[in-house]
């Protein structure tokens, strides 16, 4: 979703779409090619199951930016070009910003913030708001208004994790409420995760500890 967002804001600040936005492109476009390395990344290391998933997920982005860019370019000119854009992109920004809104659920539920990141919750905080303010400069709605949520919602995860750092979930709750998938051993040992032995492959790897006493 990150991906997507950039792209569209990058498409949107392109000179024939919104004029004078040279800096959203900047930073947009950059922040695309390191996504695309973190995905490369990601599709090297991961499972089977994960790469298709990921794999999904990149056709549906290239698809919505495909068809926002052909629409608007074949379809639309001048202000409505640029205001269809604008609206997509902040659709789509929103929903960046909200897609953490399930863990911040799962915080509330388990009276615990160990699935949410201090860290990552902090720079939603100041990226929202440094986009926010930078809207407001420029007048651009389109950047002000999907950033002004997201500043807010940065700040609702920090207020959460404020109240509930010092405590741990308890896994049993965790597992219960849905929030994490129980692995049983079998399983994770077919999917790889785990290496399952026996005790031939342990007096094989190890055959001095299981000789007899002489």
């Amino acid at each position: 979703m990150t991906m997507l967002e950039g792209l569209l804001y990058t498409w949107y600040s392109l000179p024939f779409v919104s004029p004078n936005n040279l800096l959203i492109t900047t930073i947009t476009s950059t922040g695309v090619a390191i996504e695309f390395i973190y995905l490369l990344i990601f599709l090297v290391y991961a499972p089977k199951k994960e790469k298709l998933k990921i794999v999904g997920l990149l056709a549906f982005v290239l698809t919505v930016i495909a068809t926002v860019a052909l629409v608007s370019l074949l379809a639309l000119h001048g202000k409505p070009r640029m205001h269809m854009c604008g609206i997509v992109t902040t659709i789509f920004t929103i929903v960046m910003y909200a897609s953490p809104l399930s863990v911040a659920r799962m915080v509330i539920k388990t009276k615990s913030v160990e699935y949410m990141p201090f860290w990552l919750s902090l720079f939603t905080f100041i990226c929202g708001i440094l986009w926010f303010l930078f809207g407001l400069l420029g007048a651009d709605p389109y950047v002000y208004v999907p950033n002004g949520l997201g500043g807010l919602l940065g700040m609702m995860q920090l207020i959460l994790y404020a109240i509930y750092r010092d405590k741990k979930a308890e896994p049993k709750k965790a597992v219960d409420d849905g929030f994490i998938e129980k692995v049983e051993p079998k399983k994770a040992a077919d999917d790889g995760s785990v290496v399952e032995m026996n005790s031939v492959d342990l007096e094989k790897a190890n055959p001095k500890k299981h000789q007899d006493p002489i």
